[in-house]
């Protein structure tokens, strides 16, 4: 695959899975958690971050909210690996995996099918819409938490996640 993915990709994604979401362009960028937050006037937690791992070369795509940090050894344990077995992917792992660069990456709509793990701090959000990454770096993913595990259908993990 040589063609990067962007934000029209992910939109005729959404639009052949009947997926309820939106994407929202912005003339920032939305690069990191805290640029994401400003740009929407929305608080931290409500932006939801996709992050790459590779699981004993496999990649495993860990989904959390704002600016945790997750917990390889809960990943690995989870996964039944040794906490060494798990690497977060680099950027150009992330483009040739994903199809979207780093900062952009959004929680589906992949070259391919990846495994997919979320926090339970995403499921326990109280608010009405998250936002991920939307297939370019000024450009988010509108979507509601339950939608989200909808389509993802991806496993829930406790704890994965510290603040």
């Amino acid at each position: 695959m040589s063609k990067t993915l962007n934000s029209h990709d992910l939109t005729r994604f959404m639009t052949d899975e009947g997926i309820t979401a939106v994407i929202v362009h912005l003339d920032a960028s939305t690069k990191t958690v805290t640029d994401a937050a400003a740009a929407l006037d929305v608080q931290p937690e409500q932006i939801v971050k996709s992050v790459l791992f590779l699981a004993d070369g496999e990649p495993v795509l860990v989904i959390t909210n704002g600016l945790s940090r997750i917990r390889y050894k809960v990943l690995a344990d989870f996964l039944g690996l040794s906490r060494r077995r798990l690497k977060m992917a680099d950027a150009a792992q992330v483009l040739a995996i994903t199809g979207y660069v780093v900062g952009s990456v959004p929680p589906f709509g992949h070259w391919q099918p990846i495994r997919t793990v979320v926090d339970t701090a995403v499921t326990q959000l109280s608010h009405d819409h998250i936002y991920g990454g939307g297939g370019e770096t000024n450009a988010l993913l509108q979507i509601a938490p339950g939608e989200l595990l909808r389509v993802i259908g991806a496993a829930v993990v406790e704890g994965l996640s510290a603040v």
